[in-house]
């Protein structure tokens, strides 16, 4: 009888352990990108957007995430520029209203530093993105902030005059905060 405890035991722990799910918190949460216009700096953040996220400390190989980014929610508080964010030259929201990041795994890059592999895709371009971030765990809530520099014409945004960086620079950088709780126990 107790060889079979512990067989059942050394089978359980065999078993791969389920990653917990976790709810991303949108009051707490940020996404944010800035750029230069015509040698000018300028900033701006996405309104709307979900993530998806399951995360186990013990196993960050095992890591998943989406984030999925309603394009037309991109704002920087000038009018003429986010009149334009929405149209065909840019983000063209009506063919592609989504940004999309998935990653399968976090690499551990050293005290609560990791890289997240993954694709990012905008305007039906999908390119591979090693995602750097630093995350800290307070109990059930994770903060996860990160900072990726990105070629914006690699996903073809700026379109015609634009494609060059004469007025608009080629680097957006991206820089998020995503605060999440663990779901359910």
């Amino acid at each position: 009888m107790k060889f079979l405890a512990t067989a059942a035991f050394a089978v359980l722990l065999a078993l791969p352990a389920h990653a917990a799910e976790w709810t991303v918190q949108p009051a707490q949460s940020k996404i944010g990108f800035s750029g230069t216009q015509i040698g000018a700096p300028f900033a701006g953040s996405f309104g709307k957007w979900t993530g998806q996220i399951s995360y186990d400390p013990a196993n960050p190989e095992a890591a998943h995430v989406k984030i999925t980014i309603d394009t037309a929610s991109a704002v920087t508080g000038d009018t003429q520029r986010d009149g334009a964010l929405p149209d065909g030259d840019w983000f063209d929201v009506s063919a592609f209203p989504q940004a999309v990041f998935e990653a399968n795994g976090f690499t551990p890059e050293g005290e609560n530093k990791f890289v997240a592999a993954g694709t990012l895709t905008i305007r039906g371009i999908s390119q591979k993105l090693a995602l750097p971030f630093t995350l800290t765990m307070t109990g059930k809530q994770a903060t996860a902030t990160g900072h990726v520099t990105l070629l914006r014409t690699d996903y073809g945004v700026g379109q015609g005059i634009w494609k060059t960086g004469d007025y608009v620079g080629l680097n957006v950088d991206v820089n998020f905060t995503l605060v999440a709780v663990q779901s359910g126990g």
